[in-house]
């Protein structure tokens, strides 16, 4: 049996670089897109370059949890047979990189069957080692760049005890979900940083997300979609007031006013920034609001409402730069969400009155307004950091909240580091 799984997850990678594939369709197989970053300037480019994990099949359903179990029992195997040795990791190696340390990163892809035996060895880090590399940095979260620098090894040296515990330990959280999840539902993997809607069965689209930083993390919660507020005012959370925007003003006097950001008092009226003393903590006495305006506003052109105790939502950003970044931890607890006008376009498919042109015409008007589903819609936010899919790929993402009981995540902090990026 574990002959037999071992094969199913890993003989469609070995042939994919065996044929000679190139990497973006290395990468495409893992099950994610890769690309660019969304930029600001334009309020639904790169929807389809921003990485995503391609399949039909929803994180939290039966078919997914078939796949993991599978998945263990490679890492059984694995683990039987010893695990992995530390690669050596002072060598930046890429395309065309010549190096001793070459031969050991080919060994390690084939264990691990981003690599077919078939296609040489040697001390040149050639096109099929390149593709081997994207399809493995794909299935673990990484832009698939080829460059294999400090967040690739802290993957690639992760032990192999350590990647099947993760398997074992989101096991029982998918298996937690095993019952009725409704209809139509969405899914957020918050260490994954994605979002997924799901209807009848079948996954109908993915969204990258931005998600809680480590130290204000977003909530595992299941709640429900309420409403959905086009050009939304932003309240700013007395979180925020007191760690973020007091010590902004300090630094530069004409922050709100560059924001667009009001001061009113309990009465409702409006407080010049210039009679407030921010030398104390006086500003939390007051409450701070954004102006509407996509551009600018640090909700964008929405705001999808779940009702839950947290006080967390999802919304739309003005910061879409960070859709192509690797390590998107980096809200209070909310979730960003990438192409966020497909996302409302299936939030609101059920209620005739909002079209996608009467959707469009919302965002165009920037006014105010509101729309409801035809029905609240099921959201839960999960904690899913390995998982297999049915097409025989086994995705890790780093533990980035230590709820796996591994320790530390190292791609976390090689992922700040950033060098993994091409020339």
């Amino acid at each position: 049996m574990m002959g037999m799984d071992r094969r199913r997850f890993l003989l469609g990678s070995a042939a994919l670089a065996g044929a000679g594939w190139s990497g973006a369709a290395i990468a495409q197989q893992a099950g994610v897109i890769g690309g660019q970053a969304e930029w600001a300037q334009s309020y639904d480019v790169g929807a389809q370059k921003s990485r995503n994990i391609i399949t039909s099949h929803p994180i939290l359903s039966p078919a997914t949890l078939q796949a993991t179990e599978g998945a263990i029992r490679v890492y059984q195997e694995i683990v039987a047979r010893g695990g992995h040795p530390p690669l050596p990791a002072g060598q930046r190696l890429k395309l065309g990189t010549r190096h001793a340390n070459v031969q050991p990163l080919r060994d390690r892809l084939i264990a691990l069957g981003d690599l077919s035996p078939n296609v040489g060895n040697g001390s040149t880090f050639d096109s099929y080692v390149d593709a081997a590399v994207r399809r493995y940095q794909a299935r673990h979260g990484l832009t698939p760049t080829g460059v294999v620098g400090a967040q690739t090894f802290a993957a690639l040296n992760t032990p192999a005890e350590v990647r099947l515990k993760q398997l074992e330990t989101n096991l029982v959280r998918l298996r937690s979900y095993q019952v009725s999840l409704g209809r139509r539902y969405v899914t957020t993997n918050i260490p994954a940083a994605y979002v997924e809607t799901v209807e009848d069965g079948v996954v109908q689209t993915r969204h990258v997300a931005g998600v809680g930083k480590i130290d204000r993390q977003s909530p595992i919660m299941t709640a429900k979609i309420l409403d959905v507020n086009f050009n939304p005012t932003w309240t700013v959370p007395a979180s925020i007031i007191k760690k973020d925007l007091i010590p902004l003003m300090r630094k530069n006097p004409n922050y709100l006013a560059e924001q667009k950001i009001r001061i009113i008092n309990r009465q409702g009226q409006e407080v010049a920034p210039e009679a407030v003393n921010w030398n104390s903590d006086e500003a939390t006495q007051y409450m701070f609001r954004q102006d509407p305006g996509g551009e600018f506003n640090s909700l964008g052109f929405v705001r999808i409402n779940i009702a839950n105790p947290h006080g967390v939502y999802m919304h739309d950003t003005p910061a879409k730069g960070i859709f192509g970044d690797d390590y998107r931890f980096v809200s209070s607890g909310c979730v960003r969400v990438q192409n966020v006008r497909d996302y409302i376009y299936w939030i609101l498919k059920d209620n005739p009155q909002w079209t996608r042109d009467a959707i469009d015409a919302a965002l165009r008007s920037g006014q105010r307004l509101d729309a409801r589903p035809a029905e609240p819609i099921p959201v839960y936010w999960v904690y899913i950091t390995a998982w297999g899919t049915p097409e025989g790929v086994i995705q890790f993402r780093d533990d980035i909240y230590g709820k796996d009981g591994v320790g530390p995540g190292a791609v976390t902090e090689a992922l700040r580091a950033g060098d993994d990026r091409p020339d």
